[in-house]
């Protein structure tokens, strides 16, 4: 018997259950006890990397924030999926992945409160009668805010105010209002902001622009936002020595071309269409993306969810850092997390060798010549503007 293993603060829990004949999974895994265990353990590992990947997300802009979102919903959804499974699964398995997801629920909670500032007021007792008050308040301040059950997983999302104040005191300029003004939009071309004076890279809410950050913009995270018919290209901070970053977020992006650069962590990708997005990071999750093409370098099996016509190709060399030249790219080994059956997912597939974009032409198109503008750009990439 195989056994899905979970590690916790408090138990080690096993999931099992029973492989098909001469105790070896079938290749087409027709089994769907066997199927479902395959998938179920897939998602556990993935929720259990995002959470021990939040540490590494800055809370400014709600990055950190998106993804404990991100991961609540794939827990609730992982929960809502075993339910649906209680047709064919054991009710003893059942209980079993219950246990596993009610874990995984008590890691995100401590990882969560880990976030949360630590409160500046302290009770200091005038008396000893008023001892045993104090101490049964500090008691209940410290108690756990949430009790979860394996139905309904939910979490108190981490308390970031203290920090976003920080950083809006640290970050004395907006970098977006900026790249938006009227006066900097006659001048055309490239627009390259520094974000000397901020702790992360946003950018939010532009439409026909061409941005490019220049070598000294490297920060800890990134974040692109609510964009439109753009180009962006924040590759040249990662590369020729610089430092990459520690994790990325894309959420909203329609008709643009986005180079990311290389990513140390996740790479999050949600609600993008009709685009070209270039990246190099150790995870790649994409959620409600529809007919983009992916130019990645990814050491694990990149996943989507509720996705259809993404097309992956393997980065160009144009893009592909010296660090990661050994490095194997898992490009092409993509998991579906919503196509459980044995055929092939209908949702991505291999972008033809005959379409891929050719390196010439990405040194030419983006790293190139400033004065094209953001239009320009995407004609030349096919990417419509309507």
């Amino acid at each position: 018997m195989q056994t899905l293993n979970l590690q916790t603060s408090q138990a080690q829990l096993f999931i099992p259950f029973t492989p098909s004949p001469g105790g070896q999974s079938s290749p087409k895994m027709t089994d769907p006890n066997e199927r479902f265990f395959r998938h179920f353990q897939s998602q556990l590992t993935t929720i259990q990397d995002q959470i021990d990947d939040l540490g590494a997300l800055s809370p400014v802009n709600g990055e950190r924030q998106m993804c404990t979102d991100t991961i609540l919903a794939g827990i609730s959804r992982l929960n809502n999926e075993v339910i649906d499974a209680g047709d064919y699964i054991p009710a003893y398995d059942q209980r079993a992945y219950s246990q596993a997801i009610k874990a995984l629920t008590e890691k995100l909670n401590e990882t969560t409160g880990k976030f949360k500032p630590k409160s500046r007021f302290q009770f200091k007792p005038r008396a000893q009668n008023a001892t045993a008050q104090a101490g049964a308040a500090e008691t209940r301040s410290q108690a756990p805010s949430l009790q979860q059950s394996p139905a309904s997983p939910s979490v108190a999302a981490a308390d970031d105010k203290d920090e976003h104040a920080a950083s809006s005191q640290a970050a004395s300029k907006d970098y977006n209002a900026e790249l938006r003004d009227p006066a900097a939009a006659k001048t055309g071309g490239v627009r390259k902001p520094s974000f000397s004076q901020a702790r992360s890279i946003a950018l939010e809410g532009h439409e026909a622009v061409h941005i490019a950050l220049p070598t000294g913009a490297a920060k800890s995270s990134a974040s692109v936002t609510d964009l439109d018919r753009c180009v962006v290209d924040m590759s040249a901070p990662t590369v020729d020595g610089g430092r990459p970053f520690a994790g990325l977020a894309l959420r909203n992006v329609r008709r643009s071309l986005v180079v990311a650069g290389r990513v140390d962590g996740p790479a999050h990708v949600t609600g993008v269409e009709g685009s070209v997005v270039v990246v190099a990071a150790r995870q790649v999750r994409m959620h409600d993306c529809r007919d983009v093409d992916v130019y990645l370098h990814c050491a694990s099996h990149p996943i989507i969810e509720d996705c259809s016509g993404v097309r992956f190709a393997p980065i160009p060399a144009t893009y592909l850092p010296e660090e990661l030249s050994g490095v194997t790219n898992q490009w092409d080994q993509v998991d579906d997390f919503k196509w459980l059956k044995s055929e092939p997912s209908p949702n991505w597939s291999v972008l033809p060798k005959g379409e891929r974009i050719s390196d010439a032409r990405w040194r030419d198109a983006v790293s190139g010549d400033p004065s094209p503008t953001a239009d320009d750009i995407l004609r030349r990439f096919g990417i419509p503007s309507s």
